[in-house]
Order: C-alpha cells, then sequence, then structure tokens
C-alpha cells in the first residue's frame, strides 16, 4: 500500500481524536503540548478547550476553544450546566461531532467525568489520563468525586497513569485494573542535548529549583537541606516559579523563612515563572537540580512524577529527589540520580554530601539517566505507544 509524505497510509482516514482539556495551556504544562504534538501522522489530533493562554508558546493548529463561540451561546451553555440541566459541554458534543471524532481523549480524572454523557452520545471510545491533582487531592478535598470516578471508572475504555504507583492508587479509588495502563509522558530529545557541566570541587555548586511553590513540591525541604550545606560548599541557587494562589503564598513564606534562617539571601535567585525555553537555558547553566517532592496536607501529590525530573535528567543535571509516588521509577535511586525520603531533610542533606564527596561518580550516573530517558519517555516512542492505546480502545468499543 502507498503511503503520502506525512506517513498515512494513501486512501485511509486518519484516526480522529478530540483532546479535552479545561484550558490550553499552562506555562508548567509543556508536558501535555508534547503528547499531542508527537503523535503519529495516521492520529489527527483535535483540541477543546474552555479558555486559553500563552498560544504564542504552545500554538496548534486544529485548536477549538469555548471562547470562539457568541457571547450568548457560551453564557446558555454555562446557565445550563449550572441549573444541573447538563453536566457536559454542549460546544464539546459539537466540535467532536464535526469534526468526526472517533476517540475521546480526556486530560485530568475531573474533565473525564465530566465527558462522559458527551462520549456516550457520540459512541467515542473514551481514554481518560490521571495526572496527580485529580487522583487524590479531589477526592480527599471533596468525597463526592469517589462515586464520580467509580462512575466513570465503570464507562470508560481506558485510564492512562504515569507509573505503577499511580495505577495502584486509582485501583484503590474503584477502577478495574483491566482498564489500568501505565503510559510514560514524553519529552522532545531532540531539542534537549546532553550536555552536562562539570563540577569541580572548590567552586561554587549552581543549584536549580523549578516549578509552582506548591506543598507537594517540597521547595522548603530543598532550601532547608541546602542551608545546611551552605559551609561545605559555595552554592549558587536559582530557583524559577512563584505563587500562584493563596496556598502557595504560605509555602513561598516557608521558603523564604529557610534561606533567611541559614543566609542564602546572597546565594539566591528568584526568576518567578519563565517560559519553556528559558528554564532549559538555565538548567544547562547548573549542574544539580533539587525536587523532593512531598505529599501535601492537603492530599495533592505528583500522582506520576514531574516531568521536570525527566527533562532535567535528559540535559545531564545531576538530581537528588524523593522517593515519593512514581518518581523512582523516572530517577533510579543510585544509578541515575540520589532519592531520599519524603520530608527527610537530614535524607536530603546526606546525599547532596554525597554528591560533593563524589563528583568522579558523577559522569556515569548523568549518562545511565540520560539512558533511561531516551529508553522509556522518548516523545515520539511514546506518542506511537498512545496512538496504539487508541487503536486497541477503537477495536474493543
Amino acid at each position: 500500500m502507498s503511503t503520502t509524505a506525512s506517513g498515512v497510509a494513501a486512501g485511509s482516514r486518519p484516526l480522529v481524536v478530540i483532546h479535552s482539556v479545561q484550558w490550553w495551556l499552562p506555562q508548567t504544562a509543556t508536558w501535555l503540548y508534547t503528547q499531542v504534538q508527537f503523535l503519529p501522522a495516521d492520529v489527527e489530533s483535535h483540541v477543546a478547550c474552555e479558555r486559553v493562554a500563552f498560544l504564542e508558546q504552545f500554538p496548534y493548529p486544529r485548536l477549538h476553544c469555548l471562547l470562539d463561540y457568541p457571547n450568548w451561546r457560551r453564557v446558555w451553555d454555562l446557565a445550563m450546566r449550572r441549573l444541573r440541566f447538563r453536566d457536559h459541554l454542549w460546544f464539546l458534543y459539537d466540535t467532536a461531532r464535526r469534526i468526526d471524532a472517533r476517540v475521546m481523549h480526556s486530560h485530568f480524572g475531573f474533565t473525564g467525568w465530566r465527558d462522559l454523557e458527551v462520549a456516550r452520545r457520540l459512541q467515542l471510545a473514551h481514554v481518560v489520563t490521571f495526572y496527580g491533582i485529580d487522583v487524590l487531592r479531589y477526592p480527599t478535598k471533596d468525597p463526592r468525586w469517589r462515586d464520580r470516578y467509580r462512575e466513570m471508572f465503570a464507562r470508560v475504555d481506558a485510564v492512562l497513569c504515569e507509573g505503577p504507583y499511580m495505577a495502584k492508587s486509582i485501583v484503590a479509588l474503584g477502577c478495574p485494573e483491566s482498564k489500568v495502563r501505565v503510559h510514560h509522558l514524553g519529552i522532545d530529545l531532540t531539542a534537549i542535548p546532553f550536555a552536562p557541566l562539570a563540577w569541580t570541587p572548590g567552586e561554587p555548586l549552581r543549584v536549580l529549583l523549578s516549578g509552582v511553590f506548591r506543598e507537594k513540591k517540597g521547595f522548603a525541604y530543598a532550601l532547608e537541606a541546602l542551608g545546611q550545606i551552605s559551609n561545605d560548599v559555595g552554592l549558587e541557587i536559582t530557583v524559577i516559579g512563584d505563587q500562584h494562589g493563596g496556598a502557595t503564598l504560605q509555602e513561598k513564606q516557608r521558603m523564604l523563612g529557610a534561606i533567611a534562617r541559614h543566609d542564602l539571601g546572597s546565594r539566591t535567585r528568584f526568576l518567578g515563572f519563565q517560559p519553556y525555553a528559558v528554564v532549559m537555558a538555565e538548567a544547562r547553566r547548573h549542574h544539580l537540580f533539587v525536587s523532593p517532592s512531598v505529599v501535601a496536607s492537603d492530599g495533592d501529590t505528583e500522582g506520576g512524577a514531574p516531568v521536570s525530573l525527566i527533562e532535567m535528567s535528559a540535559t545531564g543535571l545531576m538530581i537528588v529527589s524523593t522517593t515519593h509516588c512514581d518518581i523512582p521509577s523516572v530517577i533510579l535511586d543510585g544509578k541515575t540520580g540520589l532519592l531520599a525520603a519524603e520530608r527527610d531533610i537530614d535524607g536530603l542533606v546526606e546525599r547532596l554530601r554525597w554528591l560533593i564527596a563524589n563528583p568522579s561518580r558523577w559522569a556515569d550516573m548523568r549518562a545511565a539517566g540520560r539512558a533511561h530517558v531516551e529508553e522509556e519517555f522518548d516523545a515520539r516512542r511514546q506518542g506511537e505507544r498512545l496512538a496504539s492505546i487508541y487503536r486497541d480502545v477503537v477495536r474493543a468499543s
């Protein structure tokens, strides 16, 4: 059979998938953009969202937004849902019908539940991916989500997650084990050269932290541990990210408290939120990435693992993190990085001091980290694997 330049078999129709997400796209959600971008040519992806942001960073040709509809239509849609005449988005139904979608891919568990009726009415195969905040935080804060998730698990075709820890958590919420599939998020390795920066004892150790200042990121623990080694080594600390809402302001205060206690102010740069290109440029000028994630007091978790860990390991940065959720599947303790227990400041200090004392071991660990990412988290390979999941659920539905 002949193929076109795009790689699609001549005379065949691509598999049309509608990706449903609340908004396209937060600066910290590069991983979702990559997931959609790297599907193979025989999958025609459309994105349906309620609002947009940062389109200059995340352009997409087949983007459908509720804001594109007339104002009266948006108001009517919102009113119908608030009055509980329906839960689903009319515009999502209309979009999926017009493009002749065959698969609905809902991103985040709460989006998947909202999309159930659209998938049922249009007889779409329905795939839902959980990412972290939706696994424990939602059912912890509002027990109604436990019943909603059970309803959703019974009706969808497949539930995807980042690793085995999250898979067990989803099964514990009531999902049949047969519907759960581990699917790693991919990164574009062609855009991330392996360029580790050598560190020589006696020169400043450049340390990078990056993310929204949420409790689950553990940044206060990172800064406390760095403060405790500040007399052992010269430090240059860069923090990318900022607060985003009330709870994150409290976390920022904890971070600033650790900096003040250990007199790290002159050694710490706060860059605020930055585009992805800036984050990766900063990665290339640092030696070490510290990301000690924890289960937050409100139940929020990484669910799987921060994509930033995958990206930073790919660049050749040394990694210090924790055994939180699926991080041990991304950072192999003692082989591609070092892991401490959650909230274990002494454990973080011990691992930081080991790295300072053993710079000759860095090269092998960095190389192993890149190799692991290439095997399990390459965007093109993961795009093919995701397309295979779509084909499986279409055949089974």
